[in-house]
């Protein structure tokens, strides 16, 4: 199967950017006044509020953010993750003194993919010994380690790597998260993308499961299960 080449870009309406780093960006690189006791409240549709302290002279740039945002409503909830990523990314030069811990805010609930747990569960079988044909909870081949890590997180997948480069949706080997099959040799070879350019797998006869470099031109198709 040719290799997958999806990739899809999402942009932010220039009002809605400004709208968004009005304040967050200026506090950080000092362009605000100096922080007084009052608070302003950030409202971002499908991600949540959040108080900035700020001077008061700021409160009509607060209002038409606020305003900017609900005109936005839909397109804020559809990219919330993208939203929340960007504010992560922020995050160490939001962390000066008075300021909130705006990561902190948006991390308050944290939850658990299937792809998640599968790739935790496949992790705990490190240094397990490759077998042709198992599929564990000792041994395991390329195509039964990835059965049965998924298996741990609810999801039944096919038996076969050839069967299990069907499965979830395609994914562009710059759109990889952990937890993704990575399918390789024409189908014969599977193993989870574990983040950081790296696969884990059940590699081949005499060796053990075990973490190894990924490049793009590894990979026949990429495919997300959860």
């Amino acid at each position: 199967m040719g290799r997958h080449s999806l990739q899809r870009e999402s942009r932010l309406p220039n009002s809605v950017k400004g709208a968004m780093v009005m304040g967050a960006v200026a506090s950080a690189t000092a362009a605000m006044p100096a922080v007084s006791a009052m608070a302003q409240t950030i409202s971002v549709p499908g991600v949540g509020n959040f108080d900035v302290p700020i001077d008061s002279s700021f409160t009509q740039q607060v209002k038409a953010a606020n305003q900017a945002m609900a005109d936005h409503a839909d397109f804020f909830k559809a990219h919330a993750d993208q939203i929340k990523g960007a504010q992560k990314q922020w995050a160490p030069q939001l962390q000066q003194p008075n300021m909130p811990d705006l990561a902190g805010m948006f991390d308050t609930q944290t939850h658990n993919t299937a792809s998640d747990v599968a790739l935790s569960a496949a992790k705990s079988k490190i240094g397990s010994e490759y077998v042709w044909g198992a599929s564990g909870p000792q041994n395991f081949d390329c195509s039964g380690l990835v059965q049965w890590a998924y298996k741990q997180a609810g999801v039944e997948l096919p038996r076969t790597s050839f069967e299990q480069m069907h499965v979830g949706r395609p994914v562009a080997y710059q759109d990889l998260k952990p937890g993704d099959l990575v399918i390789m040799s024409g189908g014969g070879h599977v193993a989870m993308y574990a983040g950081d350019g790296k696969i884990l797998q059940a590699p081949q006869s005499g060796e053990t499961v075990s973490y190894a470099h990924l490049s793009p031109d590894q990979v026949d198709t990429a495919r997300r299960v959860a």
